[in-house]
């Protein structure tokens, strides 16, 4: 547990522990929540990388020849649940996810591309400048 500062003035304060995040991600990856589908449409038209089978045909031409410039769908989940610590000058978080893409046909049969596997380590890092908050993010694989 950590000292609360002493109050001059009326104030706010929230503090949130390792065991609260833990078990709100430990819920949300039980629940399933921790998926999310993205179809070619949702992405904005000058996006850098489109989910068509010709913008992915760059990775797999393979797929551009097989399937030339279809749409396709991205299927993001969690493997396990997301661990996640708080240090004095950051927070940290372990993600193991899954990215799992298929090309959508003419009458809208999935055909699965590829799947990949992404673990990661993010840390972030907030600051306070005034009466701004910002912050800094780092990945790591």
């Amino acid at each position: 547990p950590s000292a609360l500062p002493a109050a001059h003035e009326p104030m706010l304060l929230l503090a949130v522990t390792e065991f609260v995040a833990n078990s709100a991600a430990f819920t949300y990856f039980t629940a399933g929540a921790l998926r999310r589908n993205i179809s070619s449409n949702m992405l904005p038209r000058r996006f850098p990388l489109q989910l068509r089978t010709k913008s992915v045909g760059v990775f797999s031409p393979q797929l551009q020849e097989r399937y030339p410039d279809q749409p396709m769908e991205l299927h993001l989940s969690a493997r396990r649940q997301p661990l996640l610590s708080c240090h004095p000058d950051a927070l940290h978080g372990a993600l193991f996810s899954s990215a799992e893409a298929f090309v959508v046909l003419p009458n809208a049969t999935r055909v699965p591309a590829f799947l990949l596997n992404i673990d990661a380590n993010v840390t972030g890092k907030p600051t306070i400048t005034g009466n701004r908050l910002g912050g800094t993010v780092s990945l790591r694989g």
